[in-house]
C-alpha cells in the first residue's frame, strides 16, 4: 500500500493511476472530504480527507503505509504564498517525522533554491530539506515547467495574444503531468537505496514560439507572444489577482528562470 498527497491534483492523480494500474492499493489523500470520497473506489483506492497543517493527524495516516508520495500543495494566490507553503511544508515534514515511513517521494522543482520568497524555488528548497532531515530515505523528482501552467494562457490566445515574461527564443524545459506521475510511481516502487534528486522533464525542450505555434494550430488562427516588460511581471501578477507578496514572490521567480533557469544536462 503507497500514501498518496494531493492525489486530487494533476501530478498526484496520476500517482494513483499509475499505481493503481500495476495492481497496487492506494490512500489517496485530498483536502476536500467531496473529492477523497470521489477517488475511493471500494477496491485498490481509498480517498481519506485530510488537513495538511494538522502534522498529528497527517502522521496517523502516514503510520498506515510504508511509502509516501509528498506533494506540497499550492496556496492560493490571494494569500501569502510564500507563508502559508512554508507553514504546510513544515507541517508535512513534522508529519514524516517518526511516522515510521522507510521511505519517501517529494515532488519539487527545477531551479529549487535556497533563498527568501522566490516562489516555488526557495519554498520546495526547504521542503526538500524538511523532509530530509527526518532522517527518512528521501527521493526528490524536480519537475520542469509544467505543461499545465500553459492552461491559463487559453483565453488571452483565444483573442491572439499570448502574454509571457519569456523571450520567444528562450528554450526551456517542460513536462506533463502524466510523466512526473509515471516518475513518482517508478519511484515510490524503487529500491529503498534509489535517493536524492533527479530531474524529470519531457522528451524535448521548448520555447514560447512554439507555445504560440501550437495555440496557433488549435485555434486555427494566429496567436502572437506579447512581451511582459521586466518592470511590469509584478503589477501584471496583481492584475491577475495576486495579492503583494504573492506577486512579489513569484516576480522573483520568474526573474530567477530568466537570468538562470536550472537546465540539467542529463535529466
Amino acid at each position: 500500500m503507497y500514501i498518496v498527497l494531493g492525489a486530487s491534483g494533476h501530478i498526484g492523480a496520476q500517482v494513483v493511476r499509475e499505481l493503481k494500474t500495476t495492481g497496487h492499493s492506494v490512500i489517496a489523500l485530498a483536502h476536500s472530504a467531496e473529492k477523497a470520497r470521489d477517488m475511493s473506489d471500494g477496491n485498490l483506492i481509498e480517498g481519506v480527507p485530510i488537513d495538511v497543517g494538522d502534522a498529528e493527524a497527517l502522521r496517523e495516516v502516514f503510520k498506515r503505509s510504508k511509502r509516501a508520495f509528498l506533494l506540497n500543495p499550492p496556496a492560493s494566490p490571494k494569500s501569502d504564498t510564500n507563508a502559508e507553503e512554508l507553514r504546510t511544508a513544515r507541517s508535512i515534514a513534522k508529519a514524516v517525522d517518526g511516522s515510521g515511513l522507510e521511505k519517501v517521494v517529494v515532488a519539487s522543482t527545477y531551479g529549487a533554491q535556497e533563498g527568501n520568497a522566490i516562489g516555488d524555488l526557495s519554498v520546495l528548497w526547504e521542503f526538500e530539506r524538511l523532509v530530509e532531515a527526518t532522517g527518512v530515505p528521501t527521493a526528490v523528482n524536480r519537475g520542469a515547467y509544467y505543461l499545465t501552467n500553459l492552461d491559463q494562457l487559453l483565453e488571452p490566445a483565444k483573442q491572439g495574444v499570448l502574454p509571457t515574461p519569456f523571450p520567444a527564443d528562450l528554450v526551456l524545459p517542460m513536462v506533463s503531468p502524466i510523466d512526473l506521475g509515471a516518475a513518482a510511481a517508478a519511484r515510490l516502487k524503487s529500491s529503498i537505496d534509489d535517493v536524492g534528486i533527479k530531474s524529470v522533464e519531457g522528451p524535448r525542450r521548448y520555447t514560447f514560439a512554439d507555445v504560440a505555434s501550437a495555440f496557433s494550430e488549435l485555434l486555427r488562427h494566429d496567436v502572437s507572444l506579447e512581451l511582459i516588460p521586466r518592470d511590469r511581471i509584478e503589477s501584471n501578477y496583481r492584475q491577475l489577482g495576486f495579492s503583494e507578496p504573492a506577486a512579489r514572490a513569484f516576480t522573483r521567480m520568474t526573474i530567477a528562470t530568466l537570468d538562470g533557469p536550472d537546465h540539467p544536462a542529463d535529466p
